[in-house]
């Protein structure tokens, strides 16, 4: 497998400091759409909740928001740098345009968040709490435990990621960089793992970078 899928990010002014109703308004006039429907291990895996979102940019972040409908509904993490994806998540990995690492960004269904800078999936430094508390987030849902399955659920998430958490200088935002959007729930009672962008490996793995898809920024 070597599909390469692009999305062209657009720029919306202010983004990082809008309160949920304006940005989800905004994202949805204005972002780069997406759906995260690769459904890369049917054999393991074959529930495939649905999952779209949206993606744009500001001068001082990158705003990611998820609409989920589906089986099930998992919240344990309830505190940051928890095990997210065990959790009904939604995830966005993205490299670091200096240094061939790259960062992986786990969303709770809830909004707690769960960030490294990495090399694999066996060799990362995680974010401190501190930093994780430079992420902008949002949910639809009240941040409390759940464990409910076998009902349909809907739910939204969004988080405005600072740049310069992502190696990226203010005013130094390249082209484009590459990255991925997943879709997971490890512990739900349907077990879950899609992507955006393919991922050509024999069992479940985001951490492959190879397969990532590229985001490119279209200037302001």
């Amino acid at each position: 497998m070597n599909t390469t899928k692009t999305i062209k990010v657009p720029f919306i002014e202010g983004l990082g400091s809008m309160p949920f109703d304006k940005l989800d308004l905004a994202m949805e006039e204005k972002a780069a759409k997406f759906s995260v429907n690769e459904l890369n291990w049917p054999d393991d895996a074959p529930y495939a909740p649905a999952c779209n979102g949206a993606v744009a940019y500001s001068k001082s972040h990158l705003a990611v928001i998820y609409h989920v409908r589906g089986l099930d509904l998992r919240a344990t993490a309830l505190e940051d740098n928890g095990r997210s994806w065990e959790d009904s998540c939604c995830e966005f990995f993205i490299s670091d345009p200096c240094d061939g690492t790259y960062y992986n960004f786990e969303l709770t269904c809830i909004g707690s968040l769960l960030a490294s800078k990495r090399k694999s999936r066996e060799e990362s430094t995680p974010l401190t709490l501190e930093d994780l508390g430079k992420v902008v987030r949002f949910s639809s849902l009240e941040h409390k435990a759940w464990d409910e399955s076998n009902r349909i659920f809907s739910w939204s998430v969004a988080m405005l990621i600072p740049f310069s958490l992502i190696g990226i200088e203010e005013g130094k935002l390249p082209p484009s960089l590459k990255g991925n959007f997943y879709k997971c729930g490890d512990l739900t009672a349907h077990p879950h793992f899609l992507s955006w962008n393919p991922v050509g490996t024999p069992s479940p793995d985001f951490h492959r970078p190879e397969f990532f898809g590229e985001l490119i920024f279209d200037r302001a």
